[in-house]
Parts: structure tokens; sequence; C-alpha cells
């Protein structure tokens, strides 16, 4: 009997994402990109089916255990069409603000669950000479930082554009496993993986304990005594906190990463505190325009924390994360103490690890048996549950310029879902010397999205300004040329080892950025697919 490999098979954290997706209410995670130049799509198209021999994920689709007993697997889609995945659209006036407009309606879709989940499109017409790209995946398939590393993989360090293949040869698709068989694995894996998880929760919950004791981290008891109402009050809901409905829309702007560091060395901060900081004066603003009083208000922030280690890179597909709730008073109005604020409650959370006891937490939810799941998930999304206001993901990406088939990525906007009573969530990425920001909206709840672009601005001017730094000079800009030719080179294949151009934590070795991509997560690539 031929065994499913273990990594062909979701985790329980990742079967959660699948199952609380409902119809209309789509769990992916996304971005928008912008690249110099005019890019042809059928070059394109041929491009990424060249790449995917180094993301195996993204031939396969999820397939059910047999009863629905156990979880989900990931086969092979015999099926598998690049033109399924891969889409054009032209804008009519190449504006921003139409390319915002076509964002918010592509990620508002939900997936055929049929075929593999991901999707791209390659976005035409945008003016002064630019072409842009949105790129989903279910949130099953990936978080936050295996979607950059993703993305990496799709793109190059280097100018010189690659030789693409001149013919395909298909390759052999796995035959699938008798019902029987896969019942008896699903019903074998899946209490394999659970005692996993009792055991490792159990051991994880014994190592808090005796890190925290042998350390004295302990937070100081007037420390506690101070913040922890806050931690434990309940979350108050602002204006947006209501059933999200659809369709969504999409907001996106950017500020200067050296700024944000100068900010941080001077107040003595953390890069996520000042972050953080700009959200909250920009959620204050927003929501006092909407009519909420924020006198005496909590604004409660979920903080995804990436839990990968140093032998696990963000290459690895997968969710690897635990969320930190971030509790902030809205009513401080001084940029300059809003930021000691939370630095003072991000520092006490760390102490009192806060991460590690959410993921224990979440850990024993996901082991929930997967029918149950697939059963409660979609009705929990109905409900007027608000456990926090908002997301806030932050994602470090890399700090040199990444190109698409020799046309330069000039700007990289991140997407987080919404759903829920969360709808109005944000999303940072940090990209060649900048920090995006995308925020995304019920169109019903939040029709004027775009106003956070503005109270953002408004927000950093007032922290720089605030904290005695003076604006950074702006560089001149260049006048745009028509694109040189370009010295090709030929693709890697799939059989070769190659390597993700990503940054990655400080404990862990930088990547050079003349660093080619490899292939994603722990499975072996897929040979054969491509021939030059």
């Amino acid at each position: 009997m031929r065994k499913q490999p273990s990594e062909d098979r979701l985790s329980w954290g990742d079967s959660v994402f699948l199952n609380l997706e409902r119809e209309g209410m789509p769990l992916n995670v996304a971005c928008l990109s912008v690249f110099e130049g005019d890019l042809c799509f059928d070059e394109y198209l041929h491009f990424v089916e060249s790449r995917l021999p180094l993301i195996p994920r993204y031939l396969k689709r999820v397939v059910a255990p047999p009863l629905n007993a156990g979880l989900p697997n990931w086969d092979y889609d015999p099926d598998f069409d690049i033109r399924n995945h891969v889409r054009e659209a032209t804008l009519k006036h190449g504006t921003d603000a139409e390319l915002k407009t076509l964002t918010g309606k592509l990620v508002s879709r939900v997936m055929d669950r049929q075929r593999p989940l991901w999707d791209m499109t390659l976005v035409r017409g945008l003016k002064r000479n630019r072409t842009a790209l949105v790129a989903r995946m279910h949130h099953c398939l990936a978080d936050g930082i295996a979607g950059v590393g993703i993305m990496s993989v799709l793109m190059d360090p280097s100018p010189a554009v690659p030789t693409l293949p001149k013919r395909k040869r298909p390759f052999r698709i796995p035959a699938p496993l008798d019902p029987v068989s896969s019942l008896v694995e699903s019903l074998t894996s899946s209490y394999s993986s659970f005692m996993d998880r009792v055991l490792s929760a159990w051991a994880n919950m014994l190592n808090i304990t005796e890190r925290t004791l042998a350390n004295g981290a302990n937070p100081p008891s007037d420390e506690a005594s101070r913040l922890m109402p806050e931690v434990t009050a309940p979350t108050e809901r602002l204006f947006f906190n209501t059933i999200y409905r659809g369709p969504q829309k999409f907001a996106c702007t950017e500020i200067a990463l050296d700024e944000i560091k100068a900010i941080r060395q001077t107040c003595g901060a953390s890069v996520n505190d000042v972050l953080l900081t700009l959200v909250t004066a920009t959620i204050r603003r927003y929501s006092e325009l909407h009519g909420d009083r924020v006198k005496g208000r909590l604004f409660r922030v979920m903080v995804p924390v990436n839990l990968r280690g140093n032998n696990t890179g963000p290459s690895q597909l997968g969710n690897c994360i635990s969320l930190v709730p971030v509790t902030i008073p809205l009513d401080i109005r001084n940029p300059k103490k809003l930021l000691t604020a939370v630095h003072r409650r991000t520092e006490f959370l760390k102490r009192a690890h806060a991460a590690e006891f959410v993921s224990l937490a979440s850990g024993l939810i996901a082991v929930l048996p997967n029918p149950l799941q697939a059963f409660l998930g979609p009705q929990i999304s109905r409900l007027p549950i608000t456990p926090f206001n908002m997301v806030c993901t932050n994602v470090p990406g890399p700090q040199f310029p990444l190109y698409l088939f020799g046309h330069k990525m000039l700007q990289w906007y991140p997407y987080v879902p919404i759903g829920g009573e969360l709808a109005l969530n944000c999303a940072i990425l940090s990209y060649n010397g900048m920090v995006y920001f995308g925020f995304s909206g019920d169109v019903h709840i939040s029709p004027d999205l775009n106003r956070l672009e503005k109270f953002l601005k408004l927000s950093f001017s007032e922290l720089r300004d605030a904290v005695g730094l003076s604006p950074s000079p702006e560089k001149p800009q260049r006048k745009r040329s028509a694109p040189k030719q370009r010295k090709k080179e030929e693709t890697p294949s799939a059989t070769q080892t190659l390597r993700v151009p990503i940054e990655l934590p400080a404990q862990q070795p930088a990547v050079k950025s003349t660093d080619a991509p490899r292939p994603i997560s722990e499975e072996k690539p897929v040979l054969m697919q491509q021939t030059a």
C-alpha cells in the first residue's frame, strides 16, 4: 500500500483557514505589485509555467479524505491548466484609483476548490509605462511569510531576462490511493497528528513555565496591575466591527523605511512599535470621522508573529504563526506619548510570553475533528463575535529590487483577508527600502477606505515632527526612458539547488541578493516538467 507523504496533507492549523471560509467571504492572502515597462502576457504565462516545478504545491488541489475522516490532502490536479490561474486584465483609464478598484474586485472572489488555490492577474494599461500584478493564494496554502517566499521564487534578483524553455514535457501524476487505503491512511495519520499536538502542547506548557521561572521574566507587579485590566477587558466594537457582507475595497500607500528606523532609534522603540503607533493614530482619525467616540476607549490589534525557527526559512509553506493581542488606548493624541504607550505594552506582552500562550491555546483548538471544523467554521464567521478590532500583519521582504522577466518591481502592496466582524484589516510589507501598507475593507462599511491613505501620511508626519526629525530629502525623479535590451540568461532547471531571495530574521543567515530561487517547501520539485 502506497503511503501518503506527510507534506501532502494539510496541517490542523491550515485546515482551520479552509473551513472558516464561506461563500462570499474568501480567505486568501494577496499582493498588488507594480512593475516598470509593459509585460507581454504570453511571455509572462510561459515564464510562470516554467517556474511551477519549483512550487509543486501550485500544481495540487485540496481533496477531502473519504467520509471527511481526517485532514484533507494536497493531490495533483489531473486537469491542471495554467490559463485557469494566470489571467489578463486591461484598465480603461490606466489610473492608480482604477487599479485599486480592480484589486478590490479580484480579492472579493472565492477560489474554485476543484483547482489549485492560487491565481495571478496581469493588469495592463497602467499609465506611465507600468504593468501591475495581483497575485492571490489561499490562506491554507501559505501565510504572509510563505507568500513572500513564493513571490520571490517567481521573480529574480537580477534584471537579466531568463531564457524560456522551448517546449515542455508532460510529467506523470502519481496514481491516487484507493478509497479504502485512503480512509485508513487518513484515520491513522490524523490520530498520530492529534497525539503529537497534545503531547507537543503539554511539552510547550512545561517549557514556557520553566523558562519563565528560570529567567525571572515575570512582569513587575505594578506594571501587571496597570496593564492586565486592559488585556483582560472585552473588546469594544468600533464602527467597522460589524458582520462582513462584501465585496471589498483596497487602499494602499507607502513610507520610507529609513524614516521609520530613524524614529525607532530616536525613541528607543522597535520598528513594529512605530508601525503599530501609525496604524493606531490612523484608525483613531478614521473612527472619529465616522462618529466613534475615542475617549477612554481601547483599540485591540491582533498581530501575527512568525514561529519559523532557524532551521525553517520563509519558503516553508503552510501557516507557522501565533497571534499576539496588543491593546492600545485610542485616545492618546500626542504621537510621542502614543509610541511610548505602544512600546510599553508590546514589551509587557513579550515578557509575559503572550505569543507562546496564544500559540498553545490555538494549537489545542486546531485539533478539533475536521468534520466539526468544516461544519462550525462558516457559521462562526456569521456570529456577532469581536475578539479584537483589527488584524495588522507585518512581513519583512527583501531589501533589494526584484525583477519579473527583466522588469523591475517598483511597489509591492500586501493584502490581508477580512471576515466575520473584522471588516477592516491592515497588512504591512517592507521591500527595497520602503514600507508598504495595504488596507482591506468591506465596501458597505468603509466606502471611503482611501481616506486611510491620507490619515496614515498625516499620522506619520506628526510622529516624525514630535520626535524632532526632519523630512528626508526626496530623491530627484529620473526621466523614464525606453527599456534597454537586457542580457538573457538561461532559466535554472528544476533539478538545480536554488535559493529564495528573501530577507530573514536577524538570527538567521542573511540571504545575498545574488542568490537564485530555490524550490518552495520540503517537497521534492516536479521533475521533467520543463525541458529547455
